[in-house]
């Protein structure tokens, strides 16, 4: 057990797409004397802005956001940069005596921050080159099947067509003779110098989270996300290999642009994609231990929620913190 050596402990708010993350982080901005911070890895992208739900600048100058905006689209951001950055700021805000209120849906963030980046073998060219070799041949659905039968747990939690991830974690089990995500597991614990509250958003009627999904997308097309696509690939120096691109409904956009598929394929396309994306979080957070869940399409969510954390803060009412 690491040593803590900040009283004020940090709230992580976890959950799939379209479970009320955002809508729950500013209630409890309302509620408790907390700075909402962004675990998302598609919000740090400056100018993906419809398609990836980020906080409008109305709302955002009403709940002010860490961590949105950080770079290009195209640049990388990587896991490390997060967990830098994340730290960075759950200090100031603690140092202002302030609860962190972690929100989003990128479980790895999440993960690296409290466990730290594993140290993984360095890389192989020579078992690089053969794995580009047979991407070359078979291609990137071939990799990641092949990868869901030596290493399911890493399949499972790497998107079939993140093919940098999928050659990273075969190229780890040519290395090692050992999946991926078991040399994570053994990896020890980082000491973290605060307490982590655990919430997970798990909406159980999977229905109404699927027509959630469907309508939001479709709002978005109704805000302008067609132009918002047209927009960045009008400036020629991106393409569908950058890492920004990859959030969900982009490349289908992108590709309805090209003339690569009607516009109603294309929105059944991203609404799939999302539903998938969705299910691949649920797996995640599935994983997560020491967290509290809720149904967060509940009517009762609200109170039970207010109910977990007053007992987790230690507190008396909600105005308590704001009153100390």
């Amino acid at each position: 057990m690491s040593p803590i050596l900040n009283d004020i402990p940090v709230v992580f708010l976890m959950g799939p797409t379209a479970s009320g993350k955002t809508a729950t982080a500013c209630r409890l901005v309302d509620c408790f004397d907390c700075e909402i911070v962004s675990v998302d890895s598609a919000l740090v992208y400056r100018g993906l802005d419809i398609g990836t739900a980020k906080p409008t600048p109305e709302l955002q100058d009403r709940y002010p956001h860490h961590l949105l905006d950080l770079c290009d689209p195209k640049e990388s951001y990587s896991v490390a940069q997060f967990r830098a950055d994340a730290q960075r700021v759950i200090a100031k805000i603690q140092s202002r005596g302030r609860i962190p209120l972690l929100v989003g849906g990128t479980g790895l963030y999440f993960h690296v921050l409290e466990h730290g980046i594993a140290a993984l073998p360095a890389g192989d060219t020579d078992v690089r080159q053969l794995l580009c070799e047979e991407l070359a041949k078979t291609g990137l659905s071939s990799m990641h099947a092949r990868l869901a039968t030596l290493d399911p747990d890493s399949a499972q939690r790497i998107h079939p067509h993140d093919q940098q991830r999928t050659l990273r974690a075969l190229e780890i089990f040519a290395i090692t003779g050992r999946p991926m995500s078991d040399v994570i597991k053994e990896q020890p614990a980082p000491l973290l110098p605060f307490s982590i509250i655990k919430l997970i958003l798990t909406p159980l009627d999977r229905t109404a989270l699927h027509d959630r999904i469907a309508v939001r997308f479709r709002g978005m097309l109704n805000a302008g996300f067609v132009n918002e696509v047209s927009a960045l690939r009008d400036r020629g120096d991106l393409n569908l290999d950058r890492p920004a691109l990859r959030a969900v409904g982009y490349r289908d956009v992108w590709h309805y642009l090209e003339g690569q598929c009607h516009f109603d394929e294309m929105i059944e396309r991203s609404i799939i994609a999302t539903r998938q994306l969705a299910k691949r979080q649920f797996t995640w957070f599935r994983g997560v231990s020491d967290a509290l869940r809720f149904d967060s399409y509940d009517v009762k969510f609200d109170s039970q929620l207010d109910m977990a954390l007053k007992q987790h803060l230690k507190v008396e009412s909600l105005n308590q913190i704001r009153e100390g």
